[in-house]
């Protein structure tokens, strides 16, 4: 099902690319709502959902389940190191994850496999404030 181009969706597509990292539908709505916008968390979720299915928006699963998403980068399959304390993320090649999956995937007879890897760590500059309060 193809969603309407409107105001309200090409405003949380444009609130998606404005943010500095992976936000939840949530925190979105929550910037959506403090500029009196009126557009509701359903339609941030709706909006959120179609720009992932259709490839415009990165979606992953934060470590604590819940749904992240930011305006993609980059077109077709990638991976990301994504920051715990920021937010921040780098997209990365893995060409030995990618060849692994396929093996693996191969050895036990599966075909059209698929796989998600993302890689939750602290940013050099997270690591740095945390080293410093640990002093």
């Amino acid at each position: 099902m193809t969603q309407r181009n409107t105001w309200q969706r090409e405003r949380v597509r444009e609130a998606l690319a404005d943010a500095p990292g992976f936000v939840s539908a949530q925190t979105l709505h929550a910037t959506l709502r403090d500029e009196n916008t009126g557009i509701g968390l359903a339609t941030v979720y709706r909006t959120l959902s179609g720009l992932a299915a259709a490839g415009a928006a990165d979606s992953l699963q934060s470590p604590e389940g819940e749904a992240l998403y930011r305006a993609c980068a980059t077109s077709g399959h990638h991976h990301h190191l994504i920051c715990r304390s920021c937010g921040r993320a780098v997209e990365i090649e893995a060409t030995e994850v990618e060849q692994w999956a396929k093996t693996v995937a191969a050895t036990h007879g599966f075909t059209a496999a698929e796989h998600v890897v993302d890689i939750f760590g602290l940013c050099s500059d997270c690591s740095q404030v945390s080293e410093r309060a640990g002093d």
